[in-house]
């Protein structure tokens, strides 16, 4: 192959670069790109490890990634998605380049083989791969469609770099072995234990009042932590939102016009130039045609039981007899009117058996079939005649039947539940007795079908519905509009926390908000809202209207945060238990002189306590937790030897070793080894391009030149 050439031939250059890249790996923390960005051109969109990504090829891609989500995804997610994409693969890339990593075109046709190999489509009539047929695919393709031939590059190219990906993992993976060392000193973490004496002086002895941290304190902090604390630039807003939902007057109008239907109606005919009378829902004979011409729900038609109505009602509805009504009544988003149309006992689930004929046009069809409808008809009723007429020969009229599957089971459907088949199967298996034969015509074709049980003989009724969304009338709507154009107005001129409390309206403050954010808490997705506080001209008090999915937002603007540390405020959120904690160690350590754990008991009020066992690999100490500085100085003490004063993660400590027990020597400590080998190449699937990504110089544009 190509690449073990490329391997053996620039053997010193690849263990320099598997060098670098397990240094990185095991340093990764040590490499960060700056965040200061290179200005770019409107048509780069980044610039990775020297490479750039252009706004048209960028854009593309989105725009093949929207039509490949569908609807399941907005315009921001594929771009986030199409941009992780291009990161991986310049920053592999680099690597493949370093190393010489190609794919050549033997390689390539094996690739695509094992890829394709289950694809029909390039099979020959023994279900081979045959490259043949691939091959004229491709030039049908490159021939008759630019679009799908781009397809297919595109696809031969990723089967390619997820080769040279695996490649050079496993090239990575094959260094990352233990050494008989590196197994010793695993054995020992585990192995070697201490048992201690200790005090602890708890922080939270000390309360949080007592100590005064000043902004100059969490300043140094922050640049003694500069990391941690250095964040992009963000924007802060506030905005009052206006919902378009439905007034206490709209749900009584709604429930109104639904009692309405409860009344006879006169209405004047067009047609007949006469008044006509329209009967009330409780009057009607057609309830179907009256839900379906008066409901937001389609008629149901189907049986139900009392745990089928809404638990609120199911009592009210299900105790009706025929012919009455319930309601207005409201459920979930809906305000209904319910009338039970029939009255029923039915099982809970029936045994029955069938013989399916399919037709030509029918689920079931298939390339056998040449009965057409009417002729299959002819067929069902002749074979129902047969099988009434002598039930024992049911089953040898099954090779008519398409169903393979029951036709196992001499064409027993074993009890199944009322929804558990089409309505025409069910009505008929459901609604008839035992014992019964009939022809039934559904999507599969026509069954012919003898019920052969009926278990639990229950009441079931049958419910007509009519259901009205609640929901906002125009007048509504119109008054929410007005409103937020009132509020606008008004903050326009004054304070925006002030009018708001006037108006009892709920201000909501949304922090650090990313350039390329797409969701603000409690609106959702709202790119305009984040790209209008980018805005150059976008200036602190700002305030502008927003159409929501369900009504309005007026946001301000409050906050442009530069990239860079971040401000004391939003700092202060971790720093202050960190400084906290540092300062409560300083008081109790100078109020400390007792180098003994008895004085340390004594002057402040603690207890000796004891750990058993304790070992590096889990620095915990009984009752307080983590500790691994603490367990970290008991291994540097001798036995009977006592520490000095140790900060610990919960406290202040004294330690005193009691007892050291050394791990138990091994004639060969192959086995830890192989444990350590094992653990790196695990780690190497989710740490290695984390590693890689952190040390390759990466210049997002995406701010500038992606909206």
């Amino acid at each position: 192959m190509a690449i073990l050439n490329n391997i053996r031939k620039q053997s010193l250059v690849l263990i320099a670069v598997i060098a670098l890249a397990l240094f990185s790996f095991v340093l990764a923390d040590l490499f960060r790109n700056s965040d200061a960005l290179t200005a770019k051109s409107q048509n780069v969109v980044a610039t990775i490890n020297g490479k750039d990504i252009t706004r048209e090829d960028f854009m593309q891609k989105v725009e093949a990634m929207q039509r490949q989500m569908g609807g399941n995804g907005t315009s921001t997610q594929a771009m986030n998605n199409v941009w992780n994409q291009e990161v991986r693969q310049a920053v592999m890339q680099t690597q493949f380049d370093a190393l010489g990593f190609t794919v050549e075109k033997d390689q390539m046709r094996d690739l695509l083989k094992t890829s394709l190999a289950n694809n029909a489509d390039f099979q020959n009539e023994a279900g081979l791969f045959d490259e043949n047929k691939m091959n004229e695919y491709i030039a049908n393709l490159k021939e008759t469609s630019s679009i799908a031939y781009q397809q297919w590059i595109d696809y031969e190219e990723g089967v390619a770099a997820n080769a040279l990906n695996q490649n050079y993992v496993n090239m990575v993976k094959a260094g990352m072995v233990g050494t008989l060392a590196e197994g010793e000193l695993q054995h020992k973490l585990e192995g070697d234990q201490v048992d201690i004496k200790f005090i602890q002086v708890p922080f939270s002895s000390i309360v949080d009042s007592t100590i005064t941290v000043s902004n100059s304190d969490i300043t140094a902090y922050m640049n003694s932590h500069v990391k941690q604390y250095t964040v992009e630039a963000s924007r802060n807003i506030n905005y009052v939102q206006f919902n378009e939902v439905a007034s206490l007057e709209d749900e009584n109008a709604i429930q109104q016009n639904l009692k309405n239907l409860l009344k006879d109606q006169v209405v004047y005919n067009e047609v007949t130039k006469r008044n006509d009378t329209v009967l009330s829902f409780v009057k009607a004979k057609d309830n179907e045609a009256f839900v379906n011409a008066n409901s937001d729900i389609k008629f149901d038609n189907r049986f139900i039981k009392k745990t089928d109505l809404p638990a609120a009602v199911a009592d009210s509805i299900f105790n009706l007899n025929a012919g009455e009504v319930f309601g207005p009544y409201k459920d979930a988003n809906n305000f209904k009117l319910s009338k039970v149309v029939a009255v029923t006992q039915m099982p809970d689930s029936v045994k029955a058996r069938h013989i399916l004929l399919p037709f030509v046009g029918s689920r079931s069809a298939t390339a056998e079939t040449v009965q057409t409808k009417e002729q299959a008809k002819v067929t069902a009723d002749s074979i129902m005649n047969v099988v009434k007429s002598s039930p024992s020969k049911f089953v040898s009229l099954l090779d008519f039947s398409a169903d393979t599957v029951s036709n196992e089971k001499e064409g027993v459907l074993d009890w199944f539940t009322y929804n558990a088949m089409v309505p025409e199967f069910r009505d008929f298996t459901f609604e008839n007795s035992k014992g019964d034969f009939g022809v039934v015509e559904t999507v599969f074709g026509y069954h012919i079908i003898e019920i052969l049980g009926q278990k639990n003989m229950q009441r079931t009724i049958k419910v007509a519905t009519i259901a009205r969304k609640i929901e906002p009338s125009e007048a509504t709507i119109s008054k929410v509009f007005r409103d937020a154009a009132s509020f606008e107005n008004a903050v326009a001129n004054g304070v925006f926390q002030d009018v708001a409390k006037e108006n009892n309206y709920t201000v909501r403050p949304v922090d650090g908000i990313k350039v390329l954010d797409e969701n603000i808490p409690g609106l959702n997705s709202q790119r305009a809202i984040v790209r209008w506080a980018f805005e150059e001209d976008a200036e602190i008090g700002d305030i502008k209207k927003f159409p929501i999915s369900n009504g309005f937002a007026v946001v301000q603007l409050t906050a442009k945060n530069k990239a860079g540390l971040m401000n004391t405020q939003n700092a202060s959120v971790t720093a202050l238990p960190a400084i906290r904690k540092a300062k409560k160690a300083d008081m109790i350590k100078s109020r400390i002189s007792a180098t003994t754990l008895e004085d340390l008991a004594s002057a402040e009020g603690q207890t000796i306590r004891t750990a058993l066992a304790v070992n590096m690999k889990t620095p915990t100490v009984t009752g307080v937790g983590r500790e691994p500085k603490v367990v970290g100085a008991a291994f540097g003490l001798k036995e009977g030897e006592t520490s000095k004063l140790i900060v610990g993660e919960n406290g202040v400590y004294m330690v005193q070793v009691t007892k050291a027990t050394p791990a138990v020597e091994l004639a060969n400590y192959q086995a830890f080894a192989n444990q350590v080998g094992q653990q790196k190449q695990t780690e190497v699937d989710s740490r290695l391009y984390t590693a890689l990504k952190d040390a390759s110089n990466i210049e997002d544009n995406r701010a500038n030149t992606v909206q």
